[in-house]
């Protein structure tokens, strides 16, 4: 008997067959015995024989996923899968099996040889996994730009190397916490890899200018989460029964939230319908927005919608193949392109369109759910939860020093005058406790500026719902957003006069930062505090949508939020050149910031609950999020939220203690790096207690201080303002909003 019954999928869009299946399975066939794939054993274990190539039917797979696709370019695609499947199963049971991880690395090692950006392989396959990529690397190449190439060896190596991330918890057992499944199996899961040849089989890439933007990034990740949670949902009795894997969303669920695998299989459907629901939203809502933003031209945008649909082709194409492929759990299914799911109509090729009516009815109450949400609502304070907190914290002796600096900066800056804060409120705060405990070592000039650094932040996240959210102005905060980094020179520009107190605090604070600091250090520093300035212009495009955030997006999008890229940044100042930059962007260390970040966000969404849902009216916490997902109550919603800290916490831990000492033999760092790495570990040691630290003893998020806020104003559209209204009226306004900054 099958592990669970298969849930009703959302499929949006009808598969259509490519007309030349025939021929891609006859011409694949051919070339994976021409690269040794099929029958013949490696290292004397047999990876493949024809029965096995047959039944899993690749041509199948790429003629649903690229229906539009020329004769040629669907013999390349269907290739390009035959040698990723070939590699998943050939590094299965060679290594994962064996659990040798020294043969493992060095095998994954010699793939990186067979991708060269530029110039030609060198270097002889030595077996079909080499020898396959040498081929179709020749052959795929040359009609791609520079950038497609370096995109696709990115998305490549990472689903290679990431491989040694499933070994690693498989060789300890380990299970991994939802967030970290989702980041990981993006890489291991290869679907990222599978949009780059996307562009390839259309014959359209998207623009280099806009590929590394938020919208793009979010079509991509989401494509990708859709296609990796479906995969485990067909394949969680082969993987998890047959194989002893650990990496699969339904076992992740099953363990995470102590339920049956039925109600874990529903739950990772309902993630699948979100994310896929995401990407209807940002594609119709975000990237037409992109195009005039970055004056794209009528045939890139025509590429760009041409690389979208291609998307949802290999959405609703991988699932009419997972129904059919003898690799995964389908039942009954396998002969029938539709899940046998109760539902009445006509069945073959061809005729899954016939069910899209009922497939968008059957998901409808969910995508609902997310704009139905009544702000303001009493929900009371959430009690002190039971959070893992294994780091000590420490004080600065300077601590009573920086909160009276921090109240005269603020009165300097302007940020006491006009409606968002008040000296009482800046004090209830107490925002040097924060940085007290994150910076317990800094002297008291460090300490001042770690503190207006806080309170900048923290008075920018005040700032927007306060001035914009009130009339639903988002011209006029685009706007501002947009002036935000004129104040953050990195090569001594000039810059204009200050607006309101947002950039006279900004431009102070860059000036006494970056001043000892070189261009490229001044770049990094400055990318920062961009990502968190325009993370609350999409919190604001969410309100004024009364929109819930999807839960996956929401995680990504708290960690800027939060600001944790940009406080993380302020400990890392002190690292100078010890240690190479490349360091700092690998796995092991975006682990380890990932993590700790995470802890922080859901620890302040626990805290702030009451003050944003009741006092402020706003969606963005976690809690809401996950009682909006789940449907469920406050108080199981408050249990999740907990246990993914906790479980974040553990993940932390873990990579620290595992991972980082692999990561200084694998890149042979000198004892002054790892000295600096470990001290680092240690500085984000004291930001997490830090932080805890200061959650319990200010104020900001007391029911006695919530009632002295000033009272918050439901969004209302801009029409009912004083002056012009009507489309592309609201320019008006923004010249006199950012000068008063009310």
């Amino acid at each position: 008997m099958q592990p669970f019954q298969l849930p009703e999928f959302y499929v949006a869009h009808p598969a259509k067959l490519n007309p030349h299946l025939e021929r891609a399975r006859r011409h694949t066939k051919e070339w994976a015995y021409q690269q040794d794939m099929i029958d013949v054993p490696q290292q004397g274990i047999p990876i493949w024989d024809e029965q096995d190539f047959d039944a899993h039917d690749y041509a199948l797979l790429c003629a649903y996923t690229h229906p539009d696709a020329p004769g040629p370019e669907l013999d390349l695609v269907t290739d390009w899968y035959v040698w990723v499947f070939y590699f998943d199963d050939h590094f299965l049971e060679l290594y994962k099996r064996t659990h040798d991880m020294a043969a493992a690395q060095e095998h994954l090692d010699r793939l990186a040889l067979f991708m060269p950006i530029e110039g030609l392989i060198t270097e002889t396959p030595r077996n079909p996994v080499e020898g396959g990529l040498a081929d179709l690397w020749n052959r795929t190449v040359p009609a791609r730009s520079a950038d497609w190439r370096r995109r696709f060896v990115e998305s490549t190596r990472n689903l290679l190397d990431e491989s040694l991330w499933e070994l690693h918890n498989i060789n300890r057992g380990r299970l991994s916490n939802p967030i970290e499944y989702v980041e990981m199996r993006r890489k291991v899961g290869g679907a990222p890899w599978s949009a780059n040849l996307v562009e390839h089989a259309v014959n359209a890439e998207v623009p280099a200018e806009i590929a590394a933007t938020r919208p793009m990034e979010v079509l991509r990740d989401t494509f990708s989460d859709a296609v990796h949670l479906r995969n485990d949902l067909f394949s969680y009795e082969r993987e998890v029964l047959d194989e002893g894997e650990l990496s699969n969303g339904v076992l992740v669920f099953e363990r995470f939230l102590d339920c049956s695998t039925q109600d874990a299989a529903e739950a990772v459907n309902d993630l699948l319908t979100s994310r896929l629901h995401q990407f209807e939203h940002t594609a119709l809502t975000e990237v037409p927005a992109l195009f005039e933003e970055h004056q794209v031209d009528p045939a890139a945008r025509a590429g760009v919608f041409a690389y979208v649909k291609g998307l949802q082709d290999w959405q609703s194409g991988g699932h009419e193949w997972h129904l059919r492929s003898s690799r995964y759990m389908n039942g009954e299914t396998r002969d029938d392109p539709i899940p046998a799911n109760g539902l009445s109509g006509p069945t073959g090729l061809g005729t899954s369109a016939a069910h899209i009516a009922t497939s968008l009815l059957r998901t409808a109450p969910q995508r609902a759910r997310s704009f139905r949400h009544q702000p303001y609502q009493p929900v009371g304070p959430v009690p002190r939860q039971a959070m893992d907190m294994p780091f000590t914290a420490k004080s600065s002796p300077h601590l009573d020093h920086a909160r009276e600096h921090t109240v005269e900066w603020a009165h300097r800056m302007g940020l006491l005058e006009g409606s968002v804060w008040t000296e009482q409120l800046i004090r209830d705060f107490d925002l040097a406790l924060c940085a007290s405990g994150i910076h317990p070592d800094a002297s008291a000039e460090q300490l001042e500026l770690s503190t207006d650094w806080l309170a900048w932040g923290t008075y920018g996240d005040d700032f927007y719902p306060v001035v914009f959210g009130r009339t639903g102005d988002y011209a006029s905060a685009k706007a501002c957003t947009e002036r935000l980094p004129l104040f953050m020179p990195v090569e001594d520009e000039p810059v204009p006069e200050p607006a309101n107190a947002l950039e006279v605090s900004l431009l102070d604070l860059w000036r006494r930062t970056t001043a000892p600091m070189g261009t490229d250090a001044r770049r990094t520093f400055r990318r920062t505090i961009v990502v968190m300035i325009d993370s609350w212009l999409w919190e604001l495009g969410n309100q004024l949508q009364n929109r819930i955030p999807d839960p996956v997006d929401y995680i990504e999008m708290r960690r800027r939020t939060f600001g944790s890229d940009l406080t993380m940044s302020l400990c890392r100042l002190s690292h100078g050149n010890v240690v190479p930059p490349e360091i700092y962007r690998t796995r092991t260390l975006r682990s380890i910031e990932n993590a700790a970040a995470d802890y922080a966000c859901l620890l302040n969404d626990v805290f702030s609950y009451q003050k944003e849902i009741e006092y402020e009216g706003e969606l963005h916490n976690c809690i809401l999020v996950v009682q909006n997902f789940l449907d469920c109550d406050k108080d199981r919603a408050v249990r999740v939220v907990v246990d993914l800290m906790n479980a974040r916490m553990s993940q932390f831990q873990h990579v620290v203690a595992e991972e980082l000492p692999a990561l200084f033999e694998q890149f042979d760092l000198d004892d002054a790096a790892r000295e600096v790495l470990l001290g680092y570990v240690e500085e984000l040691r004291n930001w997490l207690s830090g932080i805890l630290v200061w959650h319990d003893g200010c104020y900001r998020y007391q029911e006695s201080a919530l009632r002295r806020q000033p009272a918050a104003a439901p969004v209302v559209a801009a029409a009912v303002l004083g002056g012009p209204t009507g489309i592309g009226t609201s320019a008006a306004r923004i010249a006199e909003t950012l000068r008063s900054g009310v």
